[in-house]
């Protein structure tokens, strides 16, 4: 598996008009730290796997699956073995506001191993082996049964965190906690707090937070952050906006915290990004 970096940042090698990459890898060698806009999902085959995402040891076993977000620094460790290796443009995601109940799936890295259920796994493990065999067998309408592929097992983890957490809580946060993320959703431009979302939720700030992160898998700036970085990244490579007014447009009151936000989940500064952004693009040909 060829990487290409320019300092961190890794320029996937996608094949001309496509949006996705499977490598069928049994490769034993480091890959150094790095990230890109991909969304990265990883399956051992025979032997297990290392990573480190974001300063975080993930050791998978076979069969087990790791999701990496678009944007998070990690590097994979030597080991011999076979695993799938699969990315996709994290943008034909957060470009689709009818995904949006999916980012906290991709909120940060998630690894399913025994730990879940025997049968989800199962099933997951059988998604994945259907996208390799797509990509083997590659159409001019692949790339749309393998998206639909991809946001299917997105939907299923989502659907079994929401399983769990009515099993533990009887079903009284589900609701009420759907409602917050579609406000956050449709407001995540504007000045949101911690006390305001709690409010809505009739919670206290306290206890709001610890149910946030149990239902989201992150903290609640974090999950602001990100789903702001989301939109900003998308105006930096579509709009001719400056940095200053795209961080305004998504909801950053201040320019110094948007590029400390932005370089702490991207690893690169939004300048930085839209010049490798242009330096890929002309590398395969495009304006």
């Amino acid at each position: 598996m060829i990487v290409h970096l320019n300092g961190d940042y890794e320029t996937v090698d996608y094949v001309p008009n496509r949006s996705v990459l499977l490598y069928d890898n049994n490769e034993d060698e480091e890959y150094p730290l790095h990230w890109h806009n991909a969304i990265e999902i990883i399956m051992p085959l025979t032997n297990g796997f290392e990573a480190v995402c974001a300063g975080k040891n993930y050791k998978l076993s076979e069969r087990d699956i790791l999701i990496i977000p678009g944007g998070t620094l990690h590097n994979l460790k030597a080991q011999s073995g076979r695993r799938i290796i699969f990315l996709c443009d994290n943008n034909s995601l957060a470009a689709n506001p009818a995904l949006s109940e999916l980012y906290s799936v991709l909120s940060e890295p998630v690894l399913i191993n025994s730990d879940y259920d025997k049968e989800f796994l199962k099933s997951l493990n059988h998604i994945l082996e259907e996208i390799y065999v797509l990509y083997s067998n590659y159409t001019d309408i692949t790339e749309v049964y393998i998206y639909i592929k991809l946001v299917t097992l997105l939907a299923r983890i989502k659907e079994y965190q929401l399983n769990e957490i009515k099993y533990d809580d009887g079903g009284k946060y589900v609701d009420k906690f759907n409602l917050i993320l579609k406000y956050i959703e449709q407001n995540y431009a504007n000045d949101i707090t911690l006390e305001k979302l709690a409010d809505i939720a009739g919670y206290s700030p306290y206890h709001f937070s610890r149910i946030f992160k149990k239902y989201s898998n992150t903290t609640f700036i974090n999950f602001l952050n990100r789903r702001r970085i989301k939109a900003a990244e998308l105006l930096l490579l579509e709009s001719g906006s400056s940095i200053t007014d795209v961080a305004m447009q998504v909801g950053f009151a201040s320019l110094t915290t948007f590029n400390r936000v932005f370089k702490s989940i991207n690893g690169c500064t939004p300048s930085e990004y839209k010049k490798l952004y242009r330096t890929t693009q002309t590398s395969k040909g495009f304006t």
